[in-house]
């Protein structure tokens, strides 16, 4: 668990000035266009359009630097899966960190483009999960089918927690319930850092 947490340190360390750089851009390019445009301004939304560049940033420094434990491509489904004992630091970096870290990815596109039929966010989490593994092998990494069957189920998961939300909408404000959706995607992304590293 040391590791863990040591690690986590490590990609915020390596993330946080092109977070700063990044974040700061957008920013000022969004308060100039809202003032400009004169569009409301509804903090939630601003808010989770930020938490989503946040966590886009993370993910590519995550998918693209991390370093991992290989044992060369897979290309047979559930081979891998089966190589990590339940409970053990691999268990939790390679099962569990590759579902939270598709979780958002699902979340967010069901949200931005408000979709409301599984395939269309399926092929979307389907067709990302596939460019990364492309893109791994590519840079000298390896290509997993059991990862992308592991962000298939994270970004799907994603998908119907927007779906939930939608529901709960009708019961609740927009306002409380973007307020909970934040605070869930803020302790998802600091549980995606901890996991996978």
């Amino acid at each position: 668990m040391v590791n863990l947490a040591k690690d986590a340190a490590n990609v915020i360390d390596t993330t946080w000035p092109i977070v700063i750089i990044t974040l700061i851009s957008v920013v000022s390019l969004r308060i100039t266009y809202l003032i400009k445009t004169k569009h409301k301004f509804i903090l939630y939304e601003e808010l989770l359009s930020l938490l989503f560049i946040i966590y886009l940033l993370m993910f590519f420094q995550v998918v693209t630097y991390q370093d991992v434990i290989s044992y060369g491509n897979n290309f047979i489904p559930f081979k891998e899966l089966t190589r990590y004992r339940l409970g053990s630091n691999l268990f939790y970096k390679n099962i569990v960190g590759n579902i939270l870290l598709f979780m958002p990815y699902g979340f967010f596109t069901s949200y931005y483009l408000k979709l409301d039929k599984k395939r269309v966010a399926f092929f979307l989490i389907f067709l990302m999960s596939c460019s990364i593994e492309v893109v791994q092998l590519i840079i000298g990494r390896c290509f997993d089918v059991d990862d992308i069957l592991l962000n298939l189920t994270g970004g799907m998961a994603g998908y119907f927690i927007y779906q939930l939300l939608e529901v709960l909408t009708d019961k609740m404000s927009r306002r409380t319930i973007s307020t909970i959706l934040i605070g869930l995607l803020i302790t998802l992304i600091v549980i995606l850092l901890y996991v996978m590293m």
